[in-house]
């Protein structure tokens, strides 16, 4: 499985907003601190907004800040929510997802073994995710790291 780069700039948004919960965040920050695409991060935060996971502020004092603490966040919710499609196969993509270009009819599709298995494969993916929060993954080597790349990039906004 290969979470795609939506979940990616997702989860590295909420890290650095775990980071800095005494200040609110701009977007232009964070995509600095990482040297993402702002345009593409848009996207991400509207996306991490409308689940509740972060609040936006317009205006002078605006920015990001995490909408609950760092230890409410589950990180299997947040892979959950901003991975579109989470099969392994495409006989295992509800039937609503069916694409013209694959076959979702396997021959095999009565007694497969291999369907089932990814499925627990998958399952156990998740509840491992599950298993962990936001607070658990800011361990001091993160705070130490964004901390120190935040200070980097205050001074330096355009």
């Amino acid at each position: 499985m290969r979470l795609t780069l939506h979940t990616d700039y997702a989860l590295r948004t909420l890290l650095y907003l775990g980071v800095h919960t005494d200040r609110r965040v701009s977007i232009h920050e964070i995509a600095r601190v990482y040297k993402i695409s702002e345009n593409h991060l848009v996207k991400v935060i509207h996306h991490l907004g409308k689940g509740g996971f972060l609040s936006t502020f317009r205006g002078r004092h605006g920015g990001l800040e995490l909408a609950r603490p760092a230890d409410k966040i589950r990180i299997g919710d947040v892979v959950r929510y901003t991975e579109e499609e989470m099969v392994l196969l495409a006989c295992m993509a509800p039937p609503e997802a069916e694409q013209e270009e694959i076959v979702t009819e396997c021959i095999l599709s009565g007694g497969c073994v291999l369907r089932s298995g990814l499925a627990k494969a998958m399952d156990a993916f998740m509840a491992v995710l599950d298993d962990y929060t936001l607070d658990d993954m800011l361990t001091p080597y993160e705070r130490l790291v964004l901390s120190n790349k935040a200070g980097l990039t205050s001074g330096t906004e355009d």
